[in-house]
């Protein structure tokens, strides 16, 4: 939408158009003709009803969603014993691009989400993955009741938070932090 100010430009060199080509015209004359373009009755209306300042339009600016890590797995029925069942993720898709092909498989729980893969490129074995979040006693009581057999986390304080820290089958490391 065009300012009032805008508006006032606009007749400023239609007015100083005019006077080039031997038009002379005064400058509520100028003012008039700008309103009746715009649509308005005139002068006094457009000027009433124009905004004192235009909107600049809004920079695009550079915005991130939340990462999603991808973490390398080896072997299925671990991971499904592993990620769902232990540590409680539901799956959100599953991907092959044949029956016999990798796995690539997308997990949630609670608004966090990984993605688990079988494809050579798409992560190394080994990865870290720091989550922060909130009610991590709740999360370490949740675990240890599963009574896991490849293990019992349980929280560590350090100095900036606590850390509750479970490994997967395939080496990957989930480093869940409460400050």
């Amino acid at each position: 939408m065009i300012s009032i100010e805008q508006a006032k430009q606009m007749a400023k060199r239609l007015r100083a158009s005019l006077q080039i080509n031997d038009q002379p015209a005064s400058h509520s004359m100028a003012l008039e003709l700008v309103a009746h373009q715009l649509g308005y009755k005139d002068w006094n209306t457009a000027a009433a009803l124009l905004p004192t300042e235009t909107a600049q339009p809004a920079q695009p600016a550079i915005s991130f969603s939340k990462a999603i890590p991808i973490l390398r797995m080896f072997d299925e029925t671990k991971a499904r014993e592993f990620y769902l069942d232990f540590l409680g993720f539901s799956v959100e898709f599953e991907h092959r691009f044949e029956a016999d092909l990798p796995l690539y498989l997308g997990i949630a729980r609670d608004g966090l989400q990984l993605h688990l893969s079988e494809h050579h490129g798409d992560a190394s074995p080994g990865s870290t993955t720091f989550v922060p979040m909130h009610n991590i006693e709740l999360l370490r009581d949740e675990l240890q009741a599963k009574r896991y057999g490849y293990g019992r986390p349980d929280i560590v304080e350090q100095g900036w938070g606590k850390v509750l820290e479970v490994y997967d089958p395939f080496g990957n490391r989930i480093r869940f932090c409460q400050d």
